[in-house]
């Protein structure tokens, strides 16, 4: 189905004048804060990584797929989106608790050719 402009601009006004931003992935969307990926929006549903501390956070968290194929995630479901500073609070903990990004691999060099 895709995740609708709306959905995510809804979700990015909630977190106004946050470190958070949205980057578009095959119709759906990756969430940053901090330089790194916190969660997905598909099917305009929010998703977090399953850690103990989204866990904690979350009280009893539902799981869901993201995507098909995808592992577990923990689904945020749309009402709790409308307190920002709740969400807020889930969204900077997944940035504080979530490791650094792995550096991303530097491209060999081609050979110069001749000619």
């Amino acid at each position: 189905m895709g995740t609708s402009a709306e959905t995510v601009a809804f979700f990015l006004e909630q977190l106004e004048g946050r470190d958070v931003s949205a980057r578009k992935m095959f119709g759906e969307y990756g969430i940053y804060a901090a330089g790194k990926m916190v969660a997905l929006i598909c099917d305009d549903t929010l998703f977090v990584r399953p850690i103990p501390e989204a866990a904690t956070y979350l009280g009893t968290p539902v799981e869901g797929l993201p995507y098909p194929g995808a592992k577990p995630h923990y689904r945020i479901e749309a009402d709790l989106w409308e307190d920002a500073d709740w969400l807020w609070g889930l969204i900077a903990l997944m940035a504080r608790t979530l490791p650094e990004p792995k550096p991303k691999a530097r491209k060999p060099a081609k050979p110069k050719g001749h000619g």
